[in-house]
């Protein structure tokens, strides 16, 4: 089972709902990285050797975070209308579609009702 670093931009009940269903997860805020650079905390997600989900675009230039370069961007792009159970319950869903090899080195775009994988 994959490995994911929570970035802050993510409801803090992201990280226990996917805890409670198996997923070994960190969240940058217990790790003194609140407002820290996007560099930053995809250098902490590559030294967990974790998948980083986030809802921050900025991870989605793969200019920046080439494909091949780290363990996987989960990223979640949802209209701020959607409540977070509602996003928690997709991510969850979306998650237990993808194998290990799937997310490892990938961009993963979950929107509602879609999953789309930039692969390397």
């Amino acid at each position: 089972m994959p490995k994911f670093v929570i970035d802050e931009d993510m409801p803090r009940s992201t990280g226990r709902l996917l805890k409670n269903n198996g997923y070994d997860i960190k969240d940058i805020r217990d790790f003194g990285l609140r407002g820290a650079k996007d560099k930053e905390i995809f250098q902490f997600a590559i030294g967990e050797q974790a998948a980083l989900i986030t809802s921050d675009m900025g991870f989605g230039n793969i200019l920046h975070f080439p494909l091949g370069s780290h363990f996987g961007i989960v990223l979640v792009h949802f209209p701020n209308e959607i409540s977070n159970d509602d996003i928690n319950r997709e991510l969850l869903e979306r998650l237990s579609e993808l194998s290990e090899e799937n997310i490892h080195g990938h961009l993963i775009i979950i929107e509602p009702g879609k999953l789309r994988i930039k692969r390397k």
